[in-house]
């Protein structure tokens, strides 16, 4: 009985120190529709998000829009007719 009681006792506590998993600016930016729920908490309740999970969001957000970096800029052939 008291082997059961040390085995539950030792699980229980093993599984109190797990911190929640963090997602990555990657996944996020191959996830849009998690990216755009979480944008939504962050930006009504950032304090209950977290900053850690806040600043991921906003690194995906950046990759997102940049894309990788590695395209060059070419401007056109032509000006722009105004």
């Amino acid at each position: 009985m008291k082997k059961i009681a040390l085995c539950i006792l030792v699980v229980g506590l093993a599984a109190c120190g797990r911190p929640e998993p963090v997602e990555t600016a990657e996944s996020l930016a191959a996830n849009p529709e998690r990216l755009k729920e979480l944008r939504k908490q962050c930006r009504q309740d950032r304090a209950k998000s977290g900053d850690e999970l806040c600043n991921q969001v906003a690194e995906a957000t950046r990759k997102r829009f940049y894309g990788d970096s590695e395209t060059p800029y070419t401007p056109p052939k032509e000006p722009p007719k105004f």
